[in-house]
């Protein structure tokens, strides 16, 4: 079962360091860039994933190709992707070592969340995680 509970969300955010997000936009009209900036101003490593744009920079990280390209430990898979595109990503997490995969508002996805649960990470589907660390009042990572 995905994560529902706040002192279960709020454990996965306190204990995530790097966060990939795939679907990260070099746009700021888009909500992955807002997003992105918030993460990184709580204290997070955030790891863009944008196959349109590698090589590029966003909020001064540089963006891959794919999950399987970042070769450093990677907490919490972001999808910024729709639903259906969401199971390849969490394919792609699972492959790549992650210990949770996040999906973003509107994103569900069942069967991927099924797959990875089995394989033994966390799932959190149709929350934003900005919007769950402010809600719940979390400390800056590294901090408290």
């Amino acid at each position: 079962m995905p994560l529902t509970r706040d002192e279960d969300i709020a454990a996965l955010l306190n204990g995530a360091r790097t966060i990939a997000m795939v679907g990260a936009s070099d746009r700021p009209d888009r909500p992955s860039y807002g997003v992105m900036q918030v993460l990184q101003d709580h204290g997070y490593r955030v790891l863009p994933v944008n196959p349109q744009i590698p090589g590029e920079h966003i909020h001064g990280e540089f963006v891959w190709d794919r999950l399987s390209d970042i070769g450093v430990p990677i907490d919490i898979v972001d999808i910024f992707r729709n639903s259906a595109a969401a199971g390849a990503v969490v394919d792609d997490a699972i492959a790549a070592g992650a210990m949770a995969v996040w999906m973003q508002l509107g994103v569900v996805n069942e069967e991927a969340a099924a797959r990875a649960e089995a394989a033994g990470l966390k799932v959190v589907m149709d929350r934003c995680p900005a919007i769950e660390i402010r809600r719940l009042g979390l400390t800056p990572v590294g901090e408290g």
